[in-house]
């Protein structure tokens, strides 16, 4: 499991925690019932406060991403594979919602917004 904290990002510590943990749950990289760290080791190993941590913990288990046994730690729960992309799905139609607003100001059409994902896509290759 590897998690990076950018000081320089405008979203919060507790948040990168939880994004990035959810997408390693969802890739699979962490595995179902797969132990987590305790929130007191990954705080110091991030070299931030426990509560931060637990924070992060306490919002991936209030949206069903880990779960917790008292004395025996946090871990991934068993995935709900509709759930996670229903959830993915969401946040892509807001995405593109904003990308179409913003070409819209720009004067772009649908061919140059594809363009631009298929030159990305090309970039991603090298």
């Amino acid at each position: 499991m590897t998690i990076f904290i950018d000081n320089k990002s405008g979203v919060p510590i507790y948040e990168q925690i939880s994004s990035q943990l959810k997408a390693q749950i969802i890739s699979g990289a962490l595995a179902e019932d797969a132990l987590l760290p305790s929130i007191r080791n990954l705080a110091k190993d991030l070299r931030i406060s426990v509560i931060t941590t637990k924070r992060a913990y306490d919002e991936l288990e209030r949206e069903g991403f880990i779960y917790t046994v008292a004395g025996k730690g946090c871990f991934v729960a068993p995935k709900n594979v509709e759930l996670l992309r229903e959830e993915n799905l969401k946040k892509i139609e807001s995405m593109l919602a904003e990308v179409s607003r913003l070409a819209a100001t720009c004067g772009l059409t649908k061919k140059d917004i594809l363009d631009m994902i298929e030159l990305m896509e090309e970039g991603d290759d090298i």
